[in-house]
């Protein structure tokens, strides 16, 4: 992994069905990244936020011209800058660690660190975020990242949102909360899915190393994409789409101490804190902790 660690700010709620998740960054960085990855010997370089309007002042409906997708002109104004940003940074022998806003930015994510390259993925998330417009029963476009940005779908206006990522490299990691037409489509897919049965019958440990095996195997690198939602509500409260049946905060540690040690992590990103909806800015120290324990700090 690279020594340089630069963190990039993408603070939008476009995609999601509540607001806050846009400050999520600023929390982020609030609890102490910068201080914890220092603490591990990274050169850190803070690259602010990319320059977001507020939803507010913008029509979510357009660029809607396929299904009810929301901002998808938004999403897309975003993601581009953003896939700029990231694949830049990797060109510059750096590390680059996204903070969301929302999971819609994962597009722009993935996008730039497949550049030139061939990346696996993994997902940590309580959704398969594999709908697409013509799909989501809600339009937003948070719920539709991973099925973009695999190719799947039509984003309308000229846009084709995919990465270029082959699907047989792409591992979701405890999944609960599937919409009918996404349990259809991933059952139908060439992507590895692994839902919290598997993680309550194997265990966290062997469920994160088998997906990173299916991300590494043949690739030039791993992104890993944190939802913290992903986590229980009881240890992540601060998120707009909590499910309950999460892991715990021990899983988690471990399974981002796992990827640590595979040693092929390409890219970062941490999304879906939403400060409003938080205690005492817990869900984003969390946020911060668990990106120290991916980065190799331990207890020992």
């Amino acid at each position: 992994m690279r020594r340089e660690v630069r963190i990039i700010g993408a603070p939008t709620d476009y995609g999601a069905n509540r607001r806050g998740v846009d400050m999520g960054p600023s929390a982020i960085r609030y609890a102490g990244l910068a201080a914890e990855l220092d603490s591990l010997g990274r050169t850190c370089t803070d690259d602010g936020d990319l320059t977001v309007a507020r939803a507010e002042e913008r029509n979510p409906d357009a660029a809607s011209t396929i299904g009810s997708a929301k901002f998808l002109r938004e999403v897309r104004e975003v993601c581009e800058r953003l896939s700029e940003e990231v694949a830049a940074t990797i060109a510059d022998g750096a590390f680059p660690l996204v903070l969301g806003g929302d999971h819609s930015i994962a597009i722009g994510t993935m996008n730039g660190a497949n550049r030139d390259a061939d990346a696996g993925v993994v997902w940590f998330d309580a959704h398969a975020d594999f709908n697409t417009p013509e799909t989501s029963p809600s339009g937003n476009v948070h719920g539709m990242p991973l099925a973009a940005a695999l190719g799947y779908g039509e984003f309308g206006e000229g846009w084709n949102p995919s990465a270029g990522i082959d699907p047989s490299n792409v591992a979701l990691v405890g999944l609960r909360d599937l919409d009918e037409p996404e349990r259809v489509a991933v059952r139908e897919s060439d992507v590895t899915a692994f839902t919290m049965s598997d993680i309550d019958e194997r265990g966290v440990g062997p469920v994160t190393e088998e997906a990173l095996e299916v991300a590494a195997d043949g690739t030039t690198g791993v992104h890993v994409s944190l939802d913290l939602d992903w986590l229980d509500p009881n240890e992540a409260p601060g998120v707009g789409t909590p499910v309950r049946g999460g892991v715990t905060y021990r899983e988690a540690h471990a399974a981002m101490e796992i990827v640590a040690d595979q040693g092929a992590l390409r890219s970062l990103e941490l999304v879906e804190v939403n400060p409003v909806l938080d205690e005492r800015n817990e869900t984003a120290s969390l946020a911060t902790e668990l990106a120290a324990s991916a980065f190799g700090k331990r207890v020992i």
